[in-house]
């Protein structure tokens, strides 16, 4: 079988496709135009996919021979999971190994937005550091605040440590089902959406997105926050209304926002969130470790093996399609 791996991955993945003599398709060049990649993805019977191209139902019917996708991700929103399915296409992705790394993103871009570390990194390198002033943009401290989750999965939970073994914050959390790991381990409380959004003063998104959530933290949700408030995503940048989290930062509706993801991304470097004292944005880094990366192309790469000596991925999304009919 025929493997299209779109960009450069760690070489833990690729040493384990070449020692079981999978045949493995490299692009020409890694930055290709939507239709060089649809040509190289026609070609191939797997796709070892980087990035977030889209794989919807007009791709499935372009693409006709691929029979397998693993992503180099643990977020699947790009995919159409319900077409893939009804075709039988498994599609694997990389959980638990960036746990730890995206936490810790969140975790420091709580406390940067939580001291106005941009701003003062800033002040610094522009040359406007000035003589002390004992009120210019002070800082919050987070000792007993209230941590709310929205999404207490797996690096949902590992801030919700975080935070409570460091600044014994109170955890509270909205899923769609209870997570009693968290309830017993952490003294989590399970609350509704409306009083997470009321209750927090640090809102942290980790939940996985879907069509439903799109724009889902808007004016009316920002309206209800604390102004002490401070808005961490490191999931999706399609869970906020841009416009919307700009007017309530700039103001002061809400105290700051911390983001690793943008709507769209890159992020344009116009965008006036960028102007914001009281704001952090990263180029989405939550994975960005060399543990992790080493992770999820190992993960990526065991899911792909699997499919090709014809066993279910290890890591699959949809796991449905390997039930069998009756």
């Amino acid at each position: 079988m025929k493997v299209f791996i779109n960009k450069r991955i760690p070489n833990i993945g690729l040493e384990i496709l070449n020692q079981n003599n999978i045949e493995i398709i490299f692009p020409k060049n890694e930055n290709q135009s939507q239709e060089e990649w649809l040509e190289y993805c026609k070609k191939a019977d797997v796709i070892f996919n980087v990035g977030k191209n889209k794989f919807d139902r007009q791709f499935f019917e372009n693409c006709p021979n691929v029979k397998a996708i693993s992503l180099f991700s643990v977020g699947f929103d790009h995919v159409d999971i319900q077409e893939a399915t009804k075709r039988k296409i498994p599609v694997g992705n990389t959980p638990e190994v960036l746990s730890r790394a995206t936490s810790d993103v969140a975790f420091l871009l709580m406390q940067m937005v939580s001291r106005k570390a941009s701003y003062n990194i800033d002040k610094v390198k522009s040359g406007n550091w000035k003589d002390f002033d004992a009120l210019e943009k002070l800082g919050q401290e987070l000792y007993g605040k209230t941590l709310g989750v929205f999404g207490l999965g797996r690096i949902g939970f590992e801030m919700a440590e975080k935070c409570k073994k460091a600044f014994d914050m109170n955890i509270i959390y909205h899923n769609r089902n209870q997570n009693s790991e968290a309830e017993k381990e952490l003294e989590a409380q399970y609350v509704s959406f409306d009083e997470l959004i009321k209750k927090s003063d640090v809102i942290s998104i980790h939940a996985n997105f879907t069509a439903d959530h799109s724009g889902l933290f808007n004016h009316s949700v920002f309206e209800k926050m604390k102004e002490n408030a401070i808005f961490i995503n490191t999931a999706r940048g399609g869970f906020q209304n841009e416009k919307d989290l700009y007017n309530a930062l700039n103001s002061g509706k809400i105290w700051g926002a911390g983001l690793d993801v943008t709507n769209p991304e890159p992020v344009d470097y116009n965008n006036p969130l960028l102007e914001l004292p009281n704001v952090c944005v990263f180029p989405h880094i939550g994975s960005a470790t060399i543990e992790a990366r080493n992770g999820m192309a190992r993960l990526a790469a065991e899911n792909v093996l699997a499919f090709v000596n014809g066993e279910g991925m290890p890591n699959c999304a949809n796991p449905e399609v390997y039930d069998k009919v009756e």
